[in-house]
């Protein structure tokens, strides 16, 4: 129980004072997320990563702390708090596999933003929950260089080198294979083909969506055929969720993390790389 555990109950923690202190933040997150889950009768996962101050994306290195998380709630309903800008295609593949293999009743929070490949993420649910500060975004690729698959896929012939033409082309392919299997089998099973395939092309295209920045708040997420939950601003248990996303706000930078995976009883940090050393003329 939340409340059985310094500084709630009289008793001192079991680790060393200095310990207890050095790691404090983390224990204050998760007995927030504790309580959170009494409230809610779900496990509560967070894969936080700091987007206004680090480079930090989904990577192929992210799949064995969701596989931890997971096991840790084997059996559970799971609400996933997710912030991340996006990342790799094939990381998000096998972050989808593992949350649908092992989470077959996922509800994910979206406190702030879930932008790219986090919004393709968040299609594994089979609810999505959002607030007015929500976010999600448009999932059209881009190619290494920072360009729009688009872009390539729509500029007169010859503009491009043809095998840069065959990259823009599959990877198009590969976000609308993966975001229609997500549709399909979870928020939007049982619809008529034609909605998951609008959806999915307002998604992965710039025919909607101009910017892959762009915003998708509730009600558009909604517009698109999602199955959204609002909680407005004045939501007890979304004051909470929004407590816990501003603490890993501004943990992160003290502590010098780029990404936390945590639950009640994991957490697993991913340092900031160093920056650059000076240059010296």
């Amino acid at each position: 129980m939340a409340g059985s555990s310094f500084p709630r109950a009289k008793a001192l923690p079991t680790q060393s004072p200095l310990f207890w202190v050095n790691h404090k933040d983390r224990y204050l997150r998760q007995l927030l997320i504790s309580d959170i889950e009494e409230e809610t009768g779900r496990c509560l996962l967070v894969y936080f990563t700091d987007c206004d101050r680090t480079s930090a994306q989904i990577d192929p290195g992210d799949d064995v702390h969701f596989a931890e998380m997971l096991t840790s709630c084997a059996g559970k309903p799971i609400d996933l708090l997710l912030e991340t800008n996006g990342g790799f295609t094939d990381a998000t593949e096998k972050l989808c596999s593992l949350l649908r293999a092992m989470a077959p009743d996922l509800r994910v929070v979206v406190p702030r933003r879930a932008k790219s490949n986090g919004t393709v993420i968040a299609l594994c649910g089979q609810t999505i929950v959002l607030g007015p500060e929500s976010e999600l975004g448009p999932i059209d690729p881009l190619l290494g260089d920072g360009v729009p698959v688009q872009f390539v896929l729509d500029a007169p012939e010859g503009t491009f080198n043809p095998v840069y033409v065959q990259m823009a082309r599959t990877g198009r392919a590969q976000t609308e294979k993966l975001a229609r299997g997500l549709l399909s089998d979870g928020m939007m099973k049982g619809r008529p083909t034609e909605e998951v395939e609008r959806a999915i092309s307002a998604l992965a295209t710039r025919d909607v969506y101009h910017s892959h920045g762009s915003v998708i708040d509730y009600k558009e997420a909604a517009s698109l055929g999602f199955n959204v939950t609002f909680m407005d601003h004045t939501s007890d248990l979304w004051k909470k969720f929004w407590l816990l996303r501003s603490m890993y706000q501004y943990d992160c930078p003290i502590a010098g993390y780029a990404k936390l995976f945590e639950t009640s009883r994991i957490s697993t940090a991913v340092a900031s790389p160093p920056p650059p050393p000076a240059q010296t003329k």
